[in-house]
């Protein structure tokens, strides 16, 4: 079973000076909050930036990177993996000393050992388990994203309950700190990204919508049917698990997903699966991934042109735009 915290001595993050490094899908959400929870937060980024204004409209100090870096006893990399290894080199590594803190939103930098820290350094994991404009909004409302913190290297010999401190200035133990590894971090969410929550249900709905245009039904009715509704069920799902669901869904579509629900996700799709993990747990994702970057990522730039002119997309965006209320 997890251990999960519902408290923490936040008091170990007085008087630390804190420097969030970016300020994109996490940064923004993590300086934001741990200044709102009261600490000294300033934020690291490139000069010229885009970042930069908004940073400072929103009431925080914005320095360049390595300069947040100097002046930071505890320094939270919220940067793509891709762009991790570059700006801790250049930036980072240059202004780590003994007593200081590294903090990483994802294990993968420190997993597969694009960064190695110096000795004297904690290294830290403080992981949301959502998308950081939900860590922010849920902040403000007075809830909090569930969050994940592990300890790869504890020099302090107070790791966990520095990572716990931020964690809950992040608004995360009012939902749940939830200790883990880096490497279970790190495996878990890669899989979950390429099984369940882009890879897997991304190709099931396209599959889904093809299926029925190539049927003969309107593809509008089919875009409602396979995307728009997915969101009212996801919702479901969280708020109240399966059983939830089952309770709150017609009869009709109970009975039919008992029956269709294992022909979809049948022994293939495990076996895929399980070869999924094995190649995340063996590194050969990373491999791949980190030799994409560095060519300057021509494969994923051709995979997002080819799923901008899918056909769901060509119906669905002037869909869309009739709702606007879908992007507020």
């Amino acid at each position: 079973m997890a251990t999960i915290h519902y408290d923490a001595n936040e008091r170990l993050l007085s008087g630390r000076r804190i420097a969030v490094i970016g300020y994109g899908a996490q940064g923004h959400a993590h300086a934001l909050n741990l200044r709102d929870s009261g600490h000294d937060v300033r934020v690291g980024l490139y000069p010229g930036s885009p970042s930069r204004e908004r940073a400072a409209a929103q009431g925080l100090r914005v320095l360049d990177v390595a300069a947040a870096a100097a002046e930071a006893d505890v320094i939270a990399l919220m940067l793509p993996d891709e762009r991790i290894p570059q700006v801790y080199a250049e930036a980072i590594a240059p202004h780590l000393s003994p007593g200081k803190a590294l903090v990483f939103a994802h294990g993968f930098a420190v997993q597969y050992r694009q960064v190695q820290p110096p000795e004297g350094v904690d290294v830290l994991l403080v992981a949301p388990m959502g998308q950081g404009n939900a860590v922010r909004d849920l902040y403000k409302t007075g809830g909090g994203m569930p969050c994940l913190v592990a300890v790869h290297q504890d020099a302090s010999g107070e790791g966990m309950e520095l990572a716990k401190a931020y964690a809950k200035g992040l608004g995360a133990a009012r939902a749940g700190i939830l200790e883990t590894t880096f490497r279970e971090e790190t495996e878990t969410d890669l899989f979950a990204e390429q099984v369940v929550l882009v890879g897997g249900v991304n190709s099931l709905i396209k599959a889904a919508f093809e299926t029925l245009v190539a049927a003969g039904y309107q593809p509008e009715v089919a875009y409602f049917c396979c995307l728009h509704e997915l969101k009212a069920v996801v919702d479901l799902l969280q708020r109240q698990g399966f059983s939830g669901q089952r309770r709150l869904i017609s009869n009709t579509a109970e009975y039919g997903a008992d029956l269709a629900g294992p022909r979809i996700i049948g022994e293939p799709a495990r076996q895929a699966m399980w070869e999924v993990l094995s190649e995340i747990r063996d590194g050969s994702f990373a491999r791949d991934w980190i030799a994409e970057s560095r060519a300057g990522c021509p494969a994923l730039a051709e995979a997002r042109a080819a799923e901008d002119e899918h056909p769901i997309e060509q119906v669905g965006k002037p869909l869309r735009d009739m709702m606007p209320w879908l992007s507020g």
